[in-house]
C-alpha cells in the first residue's frame, strides 16, 4: 500500500494537468532506506511527448531514493504500458500513474512493478497537517 499526503497527491495531479498534452514525470523522494515519500520533485520530460517520458539526465537525487516514480498518460487509462513495464528499474518504488485524458475526472493509481510483473496497490491518502502544506519541493538537499 502507498501512503502519501493529500498535498503530495494534489501536487502530482497538478503537474500532470499542467504538462498536458505531454506526459508529466517526476518522483517523490524519501530518505535512503525508507518508504516515506516526502520531497516532491517534478521533472522535465526530456522527450516532450504525449506518449513517452524520459527524465532529464541533469535532474538527479542526492542522498535520497525515489519512493514514488510518477508519470501521466494523456490519452489512456492510468495503467502501465508495455514500455512502462520494460523501463521499470526500481523494484522498491511505487509507480504512480495519473490519467489526464478526461479533464473532469482524476484517475490516480499506484503499482509495484518487479521483474515485469505488475501489481496494483491501494493508495491511502493521509490527512494533511492543518498547520501547513507538507509538500517539500526542490531544491535538493545539500
Amino acid at each position: 500500500m502507498l501512503t502519501l499526503s493529500g498535498a503530495l497527491r494534489r501536487a502530482v495531479i497538478a503537474h500532470a494537468r499542467a504538462d498536458h498534452p505531454d506526459e508529466a514525470c517526476g518522483v517523490i523522494a524519501g530518505p535512503a532506506g525508507s518508504d516515506r515519500p516526502e520531497r516532491f520533485v517534478p521533472m522535465t520530460n526530456a522527450e516532450r511527448s504525449p506518449t513517452f517520458y524520459r527524465f532529464d539526465s541533469m535532474e538527479q537525487l542526492r542522498g535520497e531514493e525515489p519512493v514514488v516514480i510518477y508519470h501521466s498518460h494523456t490519452a489512456t487509462e492510468a495503467y502501465p504500458s508495455r514500455t512502462d513495464i520494460a523501463y521499470a528499474s526500481e523494484p522498491g518504488a511505487h509507480y504512480v500513474l495519473v490519467s489526464t485524458h478526461d479533464p473532469d475526472e482524476v484517475e490516480f493509481r499506484s503499482f509495484r512493478i518487479v521483474d515485469g510483473v505488475v501489481t496494483e496497490e491501494e493508495v491511502r491518502v493521509a490527512e494533511d497537517d492543518p498547520a501547513g502544506d507538507p509538500v517539500r519541493a526542490v531544491p535538493e538537499p545539500e
